[in-house]
């Protein structure tokens, strides 16, 4: 089964058990703790543990090559000859690039604007045809007109599950009010399905542990690197 992604804490809440159910039909021989484990895999990307307040905060963001045609060098940036499709560019001048990190709502936009450009240079009208449908066609998503985003196709495959619940089936914009709510509503909902696992002490299965774990071990990495190179 398909575990659905939500925006809203309200329609996670309310819809729970009634997808729970869905599970249990079409997996058997699984447990509610099962289902639950998959609930935190899919909403851990967008959290993170904050040591100084203890807790878990929203991080909805991605980390994305933004390419463009050099007129000059500049300290700190590479030439950028693949876009990450897998595919070497044959191109008369390289593209240069730098890493950006860009919020999850920039991206879909991002996205969307890829597939409204096809619907128009393929006359598809984007009245007739669901955006939905096309959020994980490669060669549409990692597509390049000149300078831009460079779409990288394995790491789009991990923001599928909320294109699919953000972005509009018909449109050329996204809203930025449901983003506000999913930003609002992602601590709520970690905490939800952590305080489900805690009743079935399953406690490292938790969102909130997994994720403290994972900054402490980047901390002590972190420590490690400067010690190494001091």
């Amino acid at each position: 089964m398909e575990v659905p992604f939500y925006l809203s804490f309200n329609e996670f809440e309310n819809r729970y058990y009634d997808n729970l159910e869905k599970w249990f039909e079409e997996s058997r021989n699984t447990s509610e703790i099962d289902y639950l484990k998959s609930l935190a895999e899919l909403y851990s990307p967008y959290l993170y543990y904050n040591f100084a307040n203890d807790r878990l905060q929203t991080d909805a963001s991605i980390h994305i090559k933004n390419c463009f045609f050099p007129y000059y060098e500049k300290m700190g940036l590479s030439f950028c000859t693949s876009c990450g499709n897998g595919k070497q560019k044959q191109t008369g001048m390289n593209h240069v690039f730098e890493w950006k990190t860009i919020t999850m709502m920039e991206y879909a936009q991002h996205i969307l604007d890829k597939i409204n450009r096809y619907f128009l240079k393929n006359n598809i009208s984007p009245k007739t045809q669901n955006v939905l449908d096309y959020i994980n066609n490669q060669k549409i998503i990692t597509s390049k007109d000149g300078a831009g985003y460079c779409v990288n196709y394995s790491q789009h495959q991990s923001t599928i599950a909320f294109l699919k619940a953000y972005l509009p089936c018909y449109g050329q914009t996204v809203d930025i009010a449901v983003y506000r709510d999913f930003m609002f509503s992602m601590v709520q909902i970690a905490e939800c399905i952590d305080r489900k696992l805690k009743s079935v002490q399953a406690f490292e299965n938790t969102i909130h542990f997994k994720a403290k774990s994972e900054a402490k071990f980047k901390v002590q990495m972190s420590h490690q690197f400067l010690m190494i190179c001091n």
